[in-house]
């Protein structure tokens, strides 16, 4: 695990801020359930938010509507409608995905007060905002919901580069949590970063399927190999790359 702030390298190249989940999803892995990732996140140094381990507001859609069509002031039943509306659907055309928490009671009960769809998931927001750019595959409209702040910035990454929308706001609740985020760089604790603040400049994200999920496939052992699928995007040049991957214990050969 690395922790928050710390420096690595040799120190004589170029600068770059990285953020990593090494694991989204560990108990889908320790349960074998589908959609277990490994995750990194990497571009020019002071590119990404530098967010405190608090849990952070998300939404986030796919790309090809216009600026501002869903906003975290808006409560959930209000987001679903300017969604619809953008989208020229119904309501009901809508699936949104949400954590399933306890937390989570009122924004579930507000989208399905505005007839759309709701898809619980158990665990893994980074994938689970990543699949709104991806409706026709995943059928994810929309993401809504609390979680972790460093995926909140992973995920804003990984949509930086595919396209879409994403707002995040960082949930500190106390004063310990406010005093942690100044030491940070956050100066203001209420302040709505949209998904270039969260993650500007050139960012390259690789994601690793650890289980089976609609995203990637997960890790295949062999007799000799473990087969691996990874999806690479990268914001500058718009694009996404996969690679199925076998490896191999050299010494054996």
């Amino acid at each position: 695990m690395l922790f928050i702030g710390e420096r690595l390298g040799t120190r004589t190249g170029p600068r770059v801020d990285i953020a990593v989940d090494p694991l989204e999803g560990t108990t889908l892995c320790a349960k074998d359930m589908p959609g277990s990732i490994a995750v990194m996140a990497m571009a020019q140094a002071g590119s990404l938010l530098n967010a405190p381990d608090v849990y952070m507001d998300k939404i986030a859609i796919g790309p090809g509507y216009a600026p501002g069509v869903v906003d975290l002031d808006m409560s959930a039943e209000d987001n679903v409608r300017a969604l619809a509306k953008a989208k020229g659907v119904k309501p009901g055309e809508i699936t949104v995905l949400v954590l399933d928490r306890p937390r989570h009671e009122n924004i579930i009960a507000g989208v399905r007060r505005a007839g759309a769809s709701v898809r619980l998931i158990t665990d893994g927001d980074v994938a689970g905002v990543i699949f709104t750019a991806q409706t026709a595959q995943t059928g994810v409209d929309m993401y809504i919901g609390t979680g972790g702040a460093p995926e909140g910035v992973l995920a804003a990454g990984a949509l930086r580069c595919v396209g879409g929308q994403m707002q995040g706001r960082l949930l500190l609740d106390t004063e310990a949590k406010r005093e942690r985020a100044l030491k940070m760089g956050i100066k203001d604790p209420t302040k709505k970063y949209d998904m270039r603040e969260l993650a500007s400049g050139d960012v390259i994200v690789c994601a690793t399927g650890v289980t089976d999920g609609a995203l990637l496939k997960g890790v295949r052992f062999g007799k000799d190999v473990i087969e691996t699928e990874t999806v690479i995007y990268r914001s500058v040049t718009g694009t996404v790359r996969r690679i199925q991957a076998e490896h191999r214990e050299m010494s054996k050969f």
